[in-house]
């Protein structure tokens, strides 16, 4: 899964000095003797349930990031540690009452993980953000010259949204499954997140590693109580969208809107403690650059630059620079990105090839490893050998979804035509497998940035006269389930290699972990919906900001810039070409200075939605900077677990917030902080009353 929905994708995954100590000292010696259970052994009853349990829990709490800010962390720790805790107490549980219980393996642990970060990622590539919002009336209605006589807009539907996750979401696994053993075995692809996580479910099941595990999932009940209560104790003093925020209590720079406080979210303060801190940095200045600097002054252009008789929502307005600015900067981001990576591909795999022995057999498990290799990748590469899923299978595999998909989803959206799927259909493994290789060589995945390309190129296609914008939209959607399930099994294989975890209980684990996601996902999405009247509007507690963005690449892609206010292209190009000058200057930089440049794409998000949670991020990147410099090693070992606690305890209190919403049941106490200027006004107007 991505680190950030939208294209802000640079993962972190480093490890302490103990950790890589832990690494060097040879892990498989630690379990030499262990015997490894059959791939089915692996897949328990108790991991699908743990894994069902989780799923929820964690598809909450992507969607409620992707409808807030669309700034989703990597879950693949929590979810490896909350599956450690799960699996462990209720084997304790068994135990004491006399049950004999099959011992827990890190495969095991491997297979909850796997299934619970495929399930919660549909949650971020099904769209209920971005692609998929972005064709329901609520998020056209926001744009007045956005109407093509119903072409470009559907109405959203639980039923259809179940159906075309299910005919899209597994085409990506059998894409790249016959390249597991060239991209883990002979290209020896770091995987970082993959691999951090394998090391995390590797140290949980040594002696040294269960006693740390319990501190952990201490730590981590101790922060989920806390935030689920603290969510409590915000929701009763809080009337929601009748107070005009979405928690209690809020203070800071009171801009337009009101959009640039500090209102306490334990969620983004818990995601600030997982994020670099450059990323937090970086929307900090952006907010300050957009809000503090950029909206001020091209207010005060009211009646020269634009009408001043618009409407606060028209996109020939204020809004029209926040939104196409904002754009501007995350294509240039992901342009630069797209570039990098594919260079970085195309010149990594020249040299793979160009170094190639071809008098070694290509059966040859060994081809390409060095003369001498460490006892824990002999190990692991015999085991990731031994359980096969033969070739035939993945292609056989693809050709019947595809077949199936292609039939089905033009009676979804009837403008996107049946050739268009074939089109994508052809090139997707292509791109399926450079965003693979490239997220192994980097971290990154490019999934996002493929389905923009999908927008504007079947979009174009298509035509405005033939529902473009909604065709543009729909092959996003198939393009980026293709692209991001690609390269998000092949984490896991990462993971399941330096775990002895089978492949085909990877692949397996995936398949389930989809299947649930494709079910799960939309519901969460559907309870959000009907509970939160506002939800996609501006300025509300869940504006879904990616909807809007998505929309209008569509409309870019289908109708040109044509409509734009006055010097907002000009802007836009200035922003776009900073984006790209300003990654440029990052690698120019090297990694010793570029965590002191800002990241484009993460400047570019305050600039529409405002900066409110930007302050929360920041805060945790405080706590847990001012915690490393305090004792590294403890923030080294908890902080993921501190965060996790926020964060879900947070995730929690939206399923019962979500009922109460759709009851109809408002908290007693509406309370609001205002500025001292505003509250006068408040008071005199109360005193005249």
């Amino acid at each position: 899964m991505t680190t950030f929905a939208g294209d802000i994708d640079e993962k972190v995954a480093t490890m302490s000095n103990e950790e890589q100590k832990f690494e060097e000292a040879s892990i498989e010696k630690r379990f030499e003797g262990k015997s490894v259970p059959t791939w089915q052994k692996q897949i328990t009853v108790r991991a699908i349930l743990v894994s069902l349990l989780l799923s929820v829990l964690f598809t909450f709490i992507v969607m409620k990031l992707n409808l807030t800010t669309g700034i989703v962390p990597s879950l693949n720790v929590s979810a490896g540690l909350l599956g450690f805790f799960f699996v462990k107490t209720w084997t304790r549980l068994l135990a004491k009452s006399g049950f004999v219980t099959q011992p827990f393996t890190r495969q095991e642990n491997t297979v909850i993980q796997t299934c619970v970060v495929a399930s919660s990622s549909i949650a971020f590539s099904g769209g209920f953000g971005s692609y998929l919002f972005a064709m329901s009336p609520t998020i056209a209605k926001q744009l007045p010259d956005d109407s093509n006589g119903g072409m470009d807009v559907k109405n959203l539907s639980l039923g259809w949204m179940i159906a075309f996750l299910f005919v899209v979401s597994f085409l990506g696994l059998f894409s790249v499954v016959p390249l597991r053993k060239i991209m883990i075995v002979d290209f020896r692809l770091t995987y970082p997140t993959g691999t951090a996580t394998a090391h995390l479910i590797n140290s949980f099941h040594t002696r040294q590693g269960v006693k740390l595990a319990k501190k952990q999932v201490h730590a981590l009940g101790k922060f989920l109580s806390f935030s689920f209560l603290w969510g409590v104790f915000q929701w009763f003093f809080t009337a929601g969208d009748a107070c005009g925020f979405s928690s209690f209590p809020t203070f800071g720079l009171e801009a337009y809107q009101r959009m640039f406080y500090f209102d306490f979210s334990a969620t983004y303060v818990g995601v600030g403690m997982i994020c670099p801190h450059i990323i937090n940095v970086s929307m900090l200045i952006g907010g300050i650059l957009s809000w503090g600097v950029m909206w001020p002054f091209i207010e005060d252009k009211k009646g020269d630059w634009y009408s001043a008789n618009l409407k606060q929502s028209s996109l020939h307005g204020l809004q029209g620079y926040k939104l196409f600015i904002a754009i501007a900067m995350i294509l240039g981001d992901g342009l630069y990105k797209f570039v990098k990576v594919l260079g970085r591909t195309l010149y990594s795999l020249y040299n793979q090839f160009i170094t190639k022995d071809c008098s070694v057999p290509s059966d040859d498990p060994n081809r390409l490893l060095p003369p001498t290799i460490s006892f824990d990748d002999k190990r692991r590469t015999e085991m990731f050998l031994k359980d096969q899923i033969p070739s035939w299978f993945a292609i056989a595999g693809y050709v019947t979804i595809a077949i199936i998909s292609t039939v089905i989803i033009p009676y979804i959206f009837h403008q996107l035509k049946w050739y268009h799927i074939v089109c994508i259909y052809i090139i997707a493994p292509a791109l399926a497998f450079c965003n693979a290789y490239g997220c192994g060589l980097t971290d990154m995945s490019l999934a996002s940035t493929y389905g923009k390309l999908a927008i504007f190129t079947i979009g174009a296609w298509a035509g405005a006269a033939n529902g473009g914008v909604l065709a543009g939209l729909a092959a996003c959607g198939v393009m980026m389930n293709i692209v991001s399930t690609a390269s998000d099994l092949m984490q896991d294989f990462k993971t399941g290699y330096m775990t002895l975890a089978s492949p085909k209980s990877m692949f397996v684990s995936q398949v389930i972990g989809t299947t649930m996601g494709c079910i799960i996902s939309p519901c969460v999405f559907w309870l959000f919906y009907t509970a939160f009247h506002t939800l996609g509007e501006s300025g509300s507690a869940y504006p879904a900001p990616y909807a809007l963005f998505y929309r209008n690449i569509a409309i870019l892609g289908v109708e040109g810039i044509s409509a734009l206010p006055k010097n907002c292209l000009v802007l836009c190009c200035w922003f776009f070409v900073g984006a790209i000058i300003i990654n440029f200057v990052r690698d120019l930089a090297g990694n010793k200075y570029a965590k002191f440049i800002p990241v484009p794409m993460a400047m570019a998000i305050p600039f529409y939605i405002g900066s409110n949670f930007a302050i929360d991020m920041c805060v945790g990147s405080l706590i847990l900077f001012v915690w490393q410099k305090i004792d590294r090693v403890k923030a080294d070992a908890f902080g993921i677990a501190v965060a996790s606690g926020l964060i879900c305890g947070d995730g929690i209190w939206s399923l019962p917030s979500s009922f109460l919403a759709l009851g109809g049941v408002q908290p007693p106490i509406c309370m609001k902080f205002l500025s001292r200027a505003t509250n006068a006004k408040v008071d005199a107007f109360l005193m005249e009353s």
